[in-house]
């Protein structure tokens, strides 16, 4: 061996033996807390012929005709002029400012309505692909319907879908007309 590779050699044993005198640290677990607590006679379970049976739908609302999946079809929807659509942004699902004011606006009219069954449409422009823009109205949809959940409506009460670029509002090939079509739209039912 030459001299420089001894020499890295030396360097390098002289800096793994360094390392090694790091301390070791161990994270222990501290055990879970007891917490006593005042001693309540239990109460016995129903039998179960008495228990209510769970719809396979339970997070959908009730009171509405339903298809074979268990939805809503959306034909038994209509609109109200006091729930304002809102709009996106290009190839975004995100609220924007604006958006955010208008769900407010729409979170304080379902509070006051909660008889009424919410539908979201989410909706695309046309440009991108079909599968693409199906994924984009639906990420829209529901990041509606989450932002009106934060604002107190029922996420029960909630049901979104996606038409992607499949209902357009407005047919020409102009970005103010893509902008119209970039949207989440609301329709109600009374359940």
């Amino acid at each position: 061996m030459t001299r420089g590779t001894l020499i890295v050699l030396g360097l390098g044993v002289l800096l793994l033996g360094a390392c090694s005198k790091r301390p070791v640290t161990a994270a222990v677990a501290a055990p879970a807390p007891v917490v006593s607590r005042p001693s309540v006679p239990a109460q016995p379970a129903p039998p179960p012929a008495a228990r209510a049976p769970v719809p396979a739908a339970a997070t959908r609302p009730s009171g509405a005709a339903r298809d074979a999946s268990g939805r809503i079809p959306p034909g038994q929807f209509e609109r109200v002029s006091d729930l304002v659509d809102i709009h996106f942004d290009f190839d975004q699902y995100a609220i924007n400012p604006q958006a955010a004011k208008r769900l407010d606006a729409n979170a304080v009219w379902l509070t006051k309505h909660p008889a009424h069954i919410l539908l979201i449409e989410g909706h695309c422009d046309e440009r991108g692909t079909g599968d693409y823009n199906i994924a984009l109205a639906e990420r829209r949809a529901f990041a509606t319907r989450s932002y009106l959940v934060a604002r107190g409506v029922r996420s029960s009460r909630i049901t979104i879908v996606s038409y992607g670029e499949e209902r357009p509002l407005c047919t020409e090939r102009s970005e103010a007309c893509w902008a119209k079509n970039r949207r989440a739209h609301f329709l109600v039912k009374r359940e």
